[in-house]
C-alpha cells in the first residue's frame, strides 16, 4: 500500500489521506480547508488525484473540515460509496447541504455589497450539490470489518469527540494503518470516552492540541462568572459554537447552571438552523452519549430556537440580557457574523469562544486581542469582553492522545502526526517519541510513502 497526505498537514483543516493499493484508491476523510487564505485556496485548486479514479471514501466524522469537500469531489467526477457511521450520515444530512447554502449566501452577499475580488463571487458548491452528495453515504456498523474495495477493508472504532466520530483502520490483509480522526476526551461531559485500538502497523494521528494540556478548571464556575458579570453590566453573552458538538454541550452546561441557581434564568437562544437540527439528532442517539431523554427534553424546553432569517435579524434588536449560541465556532461564516457586527462594538457584551480557533479565522484574531474585525467587506470595532474556554474543547490534549495510543501493544512501524499547526504537530511528535519510543514523523503536504 501507499499513503499520500492530501490535507491536514501544517494545519488543522482539510483532512484528506489517500491509500493506494495497486489500482485501488481509498480516500480517508474529505474535508474543507478553513482559516488562513493560502489553505482555503486549495479548496478551489484541482485535487492532486483524479476524483474519478477514487474507488471509495471513508469519513471519520461529520465536521466540515473532515467531510465538507465531498460535494466538490462528486462534482468533479467521484462516483463511489462514502462509508461512515450511522450517526455521521445523520449529521451529514444537515451539515453538507447547509455548507452549500452558506457558500451561496456568502457569494450572494458579496455580489450585493460588491466587496469580493471575484466578479461574480461564486460558491464552491451549492445547497443542491450538498443534498445530492447524501445519496453516496453508506453507513456501516462500529467494530465490524467491511470490505470497501476488492482487497481493502475498514473497521470503525468510536473515539468520542462528536456523535458518530470514529478512528478508521484500513487493512489489505497483510498491513494495517490506523487513522485516528479527531480523538475525544476521556472525561467529556456528554460523549463517552474513546474506545482503545490495540493493534496497527502504521498510525496517522491528529495533533490539534499536540503542544497543550487542558487546564484542570471548574468550567461551570468560570462560565457562571462570565455570564453573571456580563448580565450585571446589562450585556449579552454571545457564544460562537460549532453546530455539532459544542452547541449541544453548552446547552447542557447552561441547563446545569440554571438548575444549581448559579446563573439567573435568562433567555437562551440557539440561532443556527444546523445546530437546531443537530440537537434534535443528538436527542435521537441516546445510546451514543451520556444524556438521557429527560435531560434532552429539559434542554429543549429551556432553549428558544431561532429558525428563520427574520427571527435572527430581530434577535439583534433585543437589548435585554440574554445568551446567544450561534455558528460557526471560529466565526468564519454563518449567522454569527451578523451578531458580531451588532454585539462586538459594545463593551457591556461578552463573546465566549468554546475551543480551538484556527489561525487566520476571526475567532483567532479576537482571542489574540484584535480591536477590529473585518466582516462582509467592512471593519467593525471589538469592545466586547473576549473569553476563550479551551477546557471545553472536544479534542483530547497531547497526554490524552498518548494515553489512547498506548493501548497499541506492539509499536507501529511508523506514526504520522497530522491535523495540527506546525508547532503543535512537532510537539506531538516529540511527546510520542519521548513517552512511547515510537518512530514518528510530521509529513508535509503531498508527502507519499510506501507502507
Amino acid at each position: 500500500m501507499k499513503l499520500q497526505f492530501l490535507g491536514a498537514t501544517e494545519t488543522v483543516t482539510g483532512s484528506k489521506y489517500l491509500i493506494s493499493h495497486g489500482e485501488q484508491k481509498l480516500l480517508i476523510d474529505c474535508g474543507l480547508y478553513q482559516g488562513v487564505k493560502n489553505f482555503r485556496l486549495r479548496n478551489w485548486a484541482q485535487l492532486p488525484v483524479d476524483p474519478k479514479s477514487i474507488d471509495a471514501v471513508v469519513l471519520t466524522h461529520a465536521h466540515i473540515d473532515h467531510s465538507g469537500y465531498l460535494p466538490a469531489l462528486i462534482k468533479a467526477g467521484f462516483r463511489g460509496k462514502v462509508y461512515c457511521s450511522k450517526a455521521t450520515k445523520a449529521l451529514c444530512k444537515v451539515l453538507l447541504p447547509d455548507a452549500g447554502y452558506l457558500q451561496e449566501e456568502d457569494a450572494r452577499y458579496a455580489n450585493y455589497r460588491k466587496f469580493s475580488k471575484h466578479h461574480p463571487a461564486q460558491a464552491l458548491y451549492t445547497e443542491d450539490d450538498g443534498k445530492a452528495s447524501l445519496a453516496y453515504l453508506h453507513p456501516i456498523a462500529y467494530n465490524h470489518s467491511e470490505k470497501v474495495t476488492d482487497e481493502l477493508s475498514i473497521e470503525l472504532t468510536p473515539v468520542g469527540h462528536i456523535l458518530g466520530a470514529c478512528a478508521v483502520k484500513v487493512s489489505n490483509g497483510k498491513t494495517s494503518v490506523l487513522f485516528s480522526g479527531d480523538i475525544g476526551r476521556p472525561n467529556d461531559p456528554i460523549m463517552y470516552p474513546p474506545i482503545p485500538v490495540t493493534s496497527a502497523d502504521y498510525v496517522v494521528v491528529e495533533s490539534t492540541y499536540g503542544n497543550r494540556r487542558h487546564k484542570p478548571v471548574d468550567e461551570e464556575q468560570v462560565l457562571a462568572d462570565i455570564i453573571n458579570s456580563t448580565i450585571k453590566r446589562g450585556g449579552t453573552i454571545l457564544m460562537p459554537a460549532f453546530a455539532v458538538g459544542r452547541a449541544q454541550t453548552m446547552l447542557y452546561f447552561l441547563l446545569k447552571l440554571k438548575e444549581k441557581e448559579m446563573i439567573p434564568d435568562v433567555p437562551v437562544f440557539l440561532n443556527s438552523p444546523m445546530a437546531i437540527t443537530a440537537t434534535e439528532i443528538f436527542c435521537n442517539y441516546h445510546n451514543e452519549h451520556k444524556l438521557n431523554a429527560d435531560t434532552c427534553k429539559k434542554i429543549d424546553d429551556g432553549t428558544t430556537y431561532v429558525r428563520t432569517a427574520e427571527e435572527s435579524k430581530e434577535l439583534n434588536t433585543k437589548k435585554f440580557p440574554s445568551i446567544i449560541i450561534s455558528a460557526s465556532g471560529m466565526a468564519s461564516g454563518g449567522r454569527i457574523l451578523h451578531h458580531l457586527k451588532s454585539l462586538a462594538p459594545d463593551h457591556r457584551n461578552s463573546i465566549v469562544f468554546l475551543g480551538f480557533q484556527a489561525p487566520g479565522t476571526r475567532g483567532d484574531h479576537m482571542i489574540n486581542g484584535a480591536r477590529e474585525i473585518k466582516i462582509h467587506g467592512a471593519y467593525h470595532q471589538v469592545r466586547a469582553q473576549i473569553h476563550v474556554l479551551d477546557s471545553l474543547s472536544a479534542h483530547a490534549d497531547y497526554q490524552e492522545i498518548i494515553d489512547w495510543l498506548a493501548n497499541i501493544k506492539t509499536p507501529p512501524k511508523r506514526t504520522f502526526v497530522t491535523h495540527g499547526e506546525r508547532t503543535a504537530s512537532d510537539a506531538m511528535r516529540h511527546h510520542i517519541q519521548e513517552q512511547l519510543g515510537w518512530d514518528v514523523c510530521v509529513p508535509e503536504y503531498l508527502y507519499e510513502t510506501t507502507l
